[in-house]
């Protein structure tokens, strides 16, 4: 775990700078610096319209006494994805963009449920139910 930590913080910066550098070579500062403010405005405002038709969801999932299960993960990802947005550079933008599309999502998430219900069918995560008293 440590040693992927170290990775996600040493390899992707340097990732994201090589890229700057590149594209910044091929089209030049200024527009690199358009390229990424652009992204970063557009993930923005799809963060705020997919964040807020999120909590409605989860909302209206309470109100008729249905528990929110996939919209909290939703929810997670799109937090995930307002993450990726404060980090700058273009790999990251790109990620959360992907992550902000509803269809992407839906994938993202299949993929997650399946990697943890292995996790928890090889005993990696317990769980642990706590019944009425």
């Amino acid at each position: 775990m440590l040693f992927r930590l170290f990775l996600l913080f040493t390899v992707v910066p340097l990732v994201e700078l090589y890229l700057l550098i590149k594209i910044g070579s091929y089209i030049g500062a200024l527009n690199t610096i358009l390229i990424i403010l652009a992204t970063a405005f557009l993930g923005a405002v799809l963060a705020r319209l997919e964040g807020l038709r999120t909590i409605k969801q989860i909302l209206s999932h309470l109100s008729q006494g249905i528990a929110p299960a996939e919209q909290m993960v939703d929810a997670l990802l799109i937090f995930g994805a307002g993450i990726l947005l404060i980090t700058p550079g273009v790999l990251t933008d790109f990620l959360a963009l992907f992550l902000l599309i509803p269809f992407t999502r839906t994938h993202i998430k299949r993929w997650l449920r399946r990697k943890f219900d292995r996790m928890v069918a090889s005993g990696a995560i317990r769980l642990h139910f706590l019944r009425g008293r």
